[in-house]
């Protein structure tokens, strides 16, 4: 199943975004521990968390969230994250238990600098939520920006064919056992050659936001998937 998706013309070239959302759904998942309708505020006057997230009616103004799911979103966070943030480390520990077939540190450590948008070392329930409400609530130009910047790693407003072979390489890497048929060690860089055959208009060796999202929003593959990341939450 997975040969057969990487075979197909769209989600080729843009295989990490629909591997991010399926590893956020997983999260999300293990997050659904109850649905009370205890009040968030409550837990947060009652808790003693190193770090406080803001309001909830501020939350709910900020992101494209209800109440209620943002009630369910705080347990599970809290609950994997009991001192209120997530550090990288805890990002690796999550992604090795969702795949431990392979090694998923540094494709977890690429997702959490996207996440650390502050870029101080940790992951607050604001940043998440923030982060959720693009990629599962957000306009496909908000999601394509969001997947532009996992890309671009050094953030210089980029994606060079080094950049994006450090992530085909994670990805793979973070798969493991479950790539089938047995990737050759040339796999990853054809991908990119591949990539960037369909998006670096220019052929100036590097592929701009503009690039991209043009690029994206003209494969009726690209759009398809993004329906699908609708349905996580």
């Amino acid at each position: 199943m997975l040969s057969a998706i990487w075979e197909t013309e769209g989600l080729q070239t843009l295989g990490i975004v629909v591997l991010v959302f399926a590893s956020i759904k997983l999260l999300h998942l293990l997050g659904l521990i109850s649905f009370e309708e205890d009040s968030v505020e409550d837990e947060l006057e009652l808790s003693t968390v190193r770090h406080r997230p803001e309001g909830l009616q501020q939350l709910e103004a900020q992101t494209r969230f209800s109440r209620k799911e943002l009630q369910i979103l705080y347990r599970g966070f809290k609950n994997e994250c009991p001192s209120g943030v997530v550090n990288e480390e805890t990002f690796k520990d999550i992604y090795s238990q969702f795949f431990p077939q392979g090694d998923a540190s540094t494709y977890a450590h690429f997702l959490f600098n996207a996440f650390d948008t502050d870029h101080n070392g940790s992951v607050s329930f604001e940043d998440f939520v923030m982060g959720l409400s693009i990629l599962l609530r957000g306009t496909v130009q908000e999601k394509l920006n969001w997947a532009f910047n996992l890309y671009d790693i050094n953030k210089d407003g980029y994606i060079t064919k080094e950049e994006m072979l450090d992530i085909m390489k994670a990805i793979y890497d973070m798969m493991g056992k479950c790539t089938y048929p047995v990737l050759r060690e040339e796999t990853p860089r054809q991908h990119v050659e591949v990539f960037f055959q369909k998006m670096d208009k220019n052929k100036d060796g590097v592929v701009t936001i503009d690039e991209f999202i043009d690029c994206c929003q003209n494969d009726e593959n690209i759009m398809r998937s993004m329906q699908l990341f609708e349905s996580v939450l």
